[in-house]
């Protein structure tokens, strides 16, 4: 998307047009489509041409077709220094937001599974997450390196997000509700190992 076509001219009834195409996309995802640049054009009721100058290609259409795409914190306003509060709080909003848009992520996550998929920036592939869980775990910085401090974050990443969630209730069998208490369970479980212990050791 070029932020400056958006800005010049006419920028209400632009901003109008993609707002119009990122709904009519998020809306096929939702339904387990994987939309192109056209598909939106025409669900969206916008010329194919016009929708090319906001999208060039489907990678920019799903990026921002991602619920995720606008969120910069998971953090409250005043999230305190305690980092198994913080993280904890990152962990209940991330998988609120998880669960609130399920269909939308359970759609990206088979999209970044899919080697053929033009989607090399697809957010599931950029692990936006990373830095929501490091900003949480930032008053360990005194505590852990730099480089135990994320692979503590990669940790607590793995146990957390849409992939955990699938497994848990699709092959755990467990309910949605259980499966957050398991996720939030298992990130405070990383956190104490690893300010008990160390965090992992790779190749050990």
């Amino acid at each position: 998307m070029s932020t400056p076509y958006v800005e010049l001219g006419r920028s209400g009834q632009k901003r109008r047009t993609l707002k119009a195409l990122v709904e009519a996309a998020r809306e096929m995802v939702a339904a387990g489509q994987s939309p192109t640049v056209d598909d939106a054009a025409l669900a969206a009721g916008v010329a194919r041409s016009t929708a090319y100058r906001y999208f060039p290609g489907q990678r920019e259409l799903l990026a921002a077709a991602h619920p995720e795409t606008a969120l910069q914190s998971m953090l409250p306003a005043h999230p305190g220094d305690d980092p198994a509060e913080r993280l904890d709080a990152v962990v209940v909003r991330f998988t609120a937001m998880i669960l609130g848009t399920e269909a939308q992520q359970r759609t990206m996550l088979r999209l970044s599974l899919d080697p053929t998929t033009p989607g090399a920036a697809l957010p599931l592939r950029q692990g936006r997450a990373i830095p929501w869980i490091t900003e949480a775990l930032a008053p360990l910085g005194g505590t852990l390196a730099d480089d135990e401090l994320r692979r503590l974050v990669l940790a607590v990443r793995s146990a957390i997000g849409i992939e955990s969630l699938v497994w848990l209730t699709d092959i755990g069998g467990l309910s949605r509700e259980e499966a957050v208490a398991s996720m939030r369970w298992s990130a405070q479980a990383l956190l104490r190992h690893a300010l008990e212990s160390g965090p992992p050791e790779y190749g050990a």
